[in-house]
């Protein structure tokens, strides 16, 4: 069989930016197959990722982004899994690159982002070089790792990246890192991560804790 990277994009109202982003795995020379998850938009985005062909899931109800990863792990027929956000967008090649990483026998390769302002106000928030720690845009997994360590956690709005790095080391899983840029962030001030601040400090409080009755 040959081998699939099944890209999963969670969208909400990301109908300015959701072309660019699917074109940019369009043009990959890696086979990958597309799926967008909808949390039920009130633009034009599931419209225009139709549009381009790609698979589109359209939620009952508000869920979510991290939900919308467990639902593309779930749908994907790739062997191999990756997501990005629907307002970046893939260096050409950047699929290929991952996964030549991944023959070494590792299950889970990481290489770095590069972020880019919106606009001339946003360059405050973007880090000066490329920088790596983030799953999304450019992290791609063995589909195996998710029957290891399980899903995301649906419980947590913005946390989930540490949850499931922790699972990883605890069942030893090891991240491997690389130093090439595969996605270009777009910094924009409806960000997720920006206007999910106060949920970012409760989900991390959430975790820590965990953490310390665990041990």
């Amino acid at each position: 069989m040959q081998d699939l990277i099944s890209v999963v994009i969670p969208t909400y109202n990301g109908g300015k930016y959701i072309e660019e982003c699917i074109k940019s795995i369009q043009a990959q020379d890696f086979p990958a197959e597309i799926i967008v998850i909808d949390d039920i938009s009130t633009d034009n985005t599931v419209e225009v990722a139709r549009s381009l062909g790609v698979k589109v899931i359209v939620n009952s109800e508000h869920k979510g982004q991290v939900a919308g990863k467990n639902t593309g792990i779930r749908e994907a027929k790739g062997n191999y899994w990756f997501t990005i956000d629907q307002d970046d967008y893939l260096v050409d090649g950047a699929l290929r690159k991952l996964y030549n990483e991944l023959q070494d026998g590792s299950q889970i390769v990481m290489a770095k982002l590069r972020d880019f302002p919106q606009d001339n106000t946003q360059i405050q928030f973007c880090h000066k070089e490329p920088f790596r720690g983030i799953l999304t845009g450019s992290t791609l997994f063995k589909k195996e790792v998710f029957d290891i360590v399980g899903p995301f956690r649906e419980d947590i709005i913005t946390g989930d990246v540490i949850d499931l790095t922790t699972r990883l080391k605890e069942h030893g899983v090891i991240i491997k890192n690389v130093d090439f840029v595969t996605c270009n962030r777009r910094i924009h001030d409806e960000n997720y991560g920006r206007t999910n601040q106060e949920n970012e400090f409760k989900d991390y409080a959430k975790l820590l804790r965990e953490r310390v009755r665990l041990n």
